[in-house]
């Protein structure tokens, strides 16, 4: 009882603080510091996110384009080489050693 009380008001405390409002920069900093994707000469992008900076593939007049199949995962993430010998496992391992055998 002794400990329910005050984690019971240690947690009342942390819901009922003021969340902090997140702030945008302001102008004087965007302009000191432009971002790659600001300093674009190219007026059909935008600004910011993840997705790439612009969505048309230029691709030469006359050049060859080969579509390539990826490899197998198989072939990409080969399996590591076996060991010579593996050890007898030992309590709480798992990785590396053989189970026991017998009854």
């Amino acid at each position: 009882m002794k400990i329910l009380i005050p984690t019971t008001l240690a947690a009342a405390l942390a819901f009922a603080a003021p969340a902090v409002a997140q702030t945008a920069p302001d102008a004087a900093a965007a302009t000191t510091m432009p971002s790659a994707a600001m300093q674009a000469t190219d007026s059909s992008m935008s600004i910011g996110g993840y997705g790439p900076a612009s969505t048309t593939l230029v691709v030469p007049a006359g050049a060859k384009v080969v579509y390539q199949q990826a490899p197998t995962p198989d072939q990409a993430y080969p399996a590591p080489a076996p060991l010579a010998k593996y050890p007898v496992c030992k309590r709480g391992q798992t990785d590396k050693c053989i189970e026991r055998g017998g009854k």
